[in-house]
């Protein structure tokens, strides 16, 4: 059976399982949830929609987090906020899209974005809650790492932290700029995803039992440049193309092997039915060769359209687990859109905080749907890229209906990278125009485009997607540089 059509058969019978579980779920499995859980969201980075063996990869094997879905909740339609890496991050931590922040694209080292200290985020408010709070791996949230100039993670409400401004250096291999609490580690052995597992377990043994804690996991596989452990390429080169994919699906089993790590140690310290654990990706998988140091990027977006940086599925649909046990009911496949803009809403639900009530919120609880209810979502999600791949734009999912703008003006020229004064002029001026739409529940693979079919519904979302447009784009701030 070729891939495709194994994908397409998966497919199915998620839709079939999904009906299913809608059908026994019709009244609510679980009167309340406990207040205040413990939390644990592990991220990777450019982890693709079909990675996983859970979500349909033929080769590589991943039986952590197969399990893990097994325990829970797999979601068909999970969603990161961005196509890209520091967007994605911004909108996880603060339940806004990330342009209201100025986050509009990955942060270079030395650059003058970050995410700006009045920015709310989940860790600050849970820690106001009573929680302990730690981060360990990729931060990515500044130009400026370590550096009183810009705020750091200790300053976004963690107690602890151990990060890396951007990738592992010089790769997953040995890294030498994982700096712990502003104080430079220096090298280390070993590959980041087990290094990061490491020092979250040691950090859960070490905490303080009493009160409940938000531990945020950033793995950096499988992000460029790939490194994997030896022992594992070598079992992966049988069932490879290259040695180059051979080294991309070791990385992906390595990350599984880090977060059964991890997961070992909530059981082993008893923790299993007091926490929440969350694993998704921070976009779609890389695209092969894009830029000359991603020749290791095999990653899949299964059957979806587009890869990372692209506003089609396969540049923002990701991997979306969450297990917690004794609570959230095994074995569900749930095809309701969901998205880390929606982690920040639910965990302040869950611990009884409110949620800023000064700041638009671009997410909405899942407690609901982890009760077995329904989930009613008042505001559809919203993305925005400025310089994505192809030519949309800008996004908007009501329903089972995905809208995508083009944008009309000002151009942007090709050889423009990252967030400049030329740039931000095109952030904060461009109009809209060019809808394409979609109708998911029958072509997740965005092949037809149906807006002539449908004139009237993209009539009213494309007002819906300028409205949204020109509202986050009047919030968002304008990057000063020193011309």
């Amino acid at each position: 059976m070729c891939y495709q059509t194994n994908q397409r058969l998966r497919h199915f019978v998620a839709l079939f399982a999904t009906a299913s579980f809608a059908y026994l779920t019709a009244q609510p499995l679980l009167a309340a949830l406990p207040a205040k859980p413990n939390v644990l969201v592990i991220l990777c980075d450019d982890l693709g929609y079909g990675d996983l063996q859970c979500y349909g990869h033929p080769t590589i094997k991943t039986p952590n987090l197969d399990r893990m879905a097994a325990e829970g909740i797999r979601f068909t339609s999970c969603y990161s906020a961005s196509p890209v890496c520091s967007s994605s991050r911004a909108g996880l931590l603060t339940g806004r899209t990330p342009s209201r922040t100025g986050v509009y694209d990955w942060i270079p080292d030395g650059h003058p974005v970050h995410l700006p200290a009045k920015e709310i985020t989940i860790a600050t408010l849970l820690k106001r809650a009573g929680y302990q709070t730690a981060h360990v791996g990729k931060w990515h949230l500044n130009g400026m790492f370590n550096s009183p100039e810009q705020p750091q993670p200790g300053d976004h409400g963690f107690d602890h932290w151990f990060s890396t401004q951007n990738n592992a250096f010089p790769s997953h291999e040995n890294p030498n700029n994982f700096v712990r609490n502003g104080k430079e580690v220096g090298p280390l052995e070993g590959f980041s995803c087990q290094l990061v597992a490491g020092e979250a377990i040691a950090w859960l043994e070490s905490r303080k039992e009493a009160q409940p804690f938000f531990l945020q996991v950033c793995l950096h596989e499988p992000h460029e440049p790939v490194a994997s452990p030896p022992e594992l390429v070598d079992e992966y080169r049988p069932h490879a193309k290259n040695d180059d994919q051979a080294q991309y699906f070791a990385n992906v089993a390595n990350v599984d092997a880090a977060v059964g790590r991890i997961l070992a140690s909530l059981h082993k310290l008893n923790l299993d039915e007091k926490t929440l654990v969350i694993f998704t990706s921070d976009n779609g998988p890389e695209t092969l060769k894009r830029h000359r140091n991603a020749r290791r990027s095999y990653g899949s977006p299964g059957e979806l359209r587009g890869m990372k940086l692209w506003l089609y599925e396969g540049g923002i649909r990701v991997a979306g687990l969450m297990r917690w046990t004794g609570q959230v009911p095994a074995k569900q496949v749930v095809d309701t859109p969901v998205c880390s803009v929606d982690l920040l809403p639910t965990l302040c639900e869950l611990a009884k905080t409110p949620v800023p009530d000064d700041r638009p919120l671009d997410g909405t609880s899942l407690v609901s749907l982890l009760q077995g209810e329904p989930l009613k979502r008042t505001k559809p999600l919203y993305w925005h890229y400025y310089c994505a791949l192809g030519q949309p734009k800008v996004a908007l999912r009501s329903g089972d209906w995905m809208i995508l703008g083009h944008r009309i003006s000002p151009n942007l020229p090709k050889k423009s990278r990252n967030v400049t004064p030329l740039s931000m002029r095109v952030i904060k001026s461009a109009t809209l125009g060019n809808f394409e739409l979609y109708n998911l529940a029958n072509d997740h693979r965005q092949q037809e485009d149906v807006g002539k079919q449908h004139a009237k519904k993209l009539e009213t979302l494309s007002r819906q997607l300028v409205a949204r447009h020109q509202e986050v784009q009047a919030e968002g701030p304008r990057w000063e540089f020193n011309e």
